[in-house]
């Protein structure tokens, strides 16, 4: 069964971006280098994100919540992605807590069948000056919600 979605307004939750794979993120076998998943998939966050609001303009962000780091990033690779063009990026939260959040993400073929990887990516919210966890805000709740997967 596949959960791949062609159109990224047919996805049941979360939300699907279509990033590009460019020449230099291929690996010396023409395949997506492993360590470009995790680049995409933070530009399709970012995307997502800053549409919303959440992001850094002039040098600056734009919201509090930009500033958090990443706990951990698991990914599993199912088949090669073997060339250039766009890739789907079905990803959604998991879990949103009062400073973490766990995001879980697939990247798929364009027409539906192949899952090329999945994973997950947990990230807590800091406080900039402390480095401390701190609370999202509700303006980031409110956005992150459109995320949740249902239960």
């Amino acid at each position: 069964m596949s959960h791949a979605v062609a159109d990224p307004a047919a996805v049941e939750y979360g939300h699907v971006e279509h990033a590009m794979v460019h020449f230099d993120d291929l690996d010396a076998m023409g395949i997506l280098h492993n360590a470009r998943y995790a680049v995409l998939l933070e530009r399709a966050l970012t995307t997502y994100w800053s549409a919303r609001g959440v992001a850094f303009r002039n040098g600056r962000a734009t919201a509090p919540d930009v500033f958090h780091a990443v706990r951990e990033f698991t990914i599993s690779y199912h088949a090669p992605i073997t060339g250039t063009g766009p890739v789907g990026l079905h990803f959604w939260l998991d879990h949103l807590g009062s400073t973490s959040a766990v995001y879980a993400f697939r990247f798929h073929s364009l027409d539906g069948p192949t899952v090329y990887a999945e994973g997950r990516r947990a990230v807590v919210r800091l406080d900039p000056a402390t480095l401390r966890p701190a609370p999202w805000t509700d303006a980031a709740r409110t956005v992150a919600s459109t995320l949740l997967r249902p239960a």
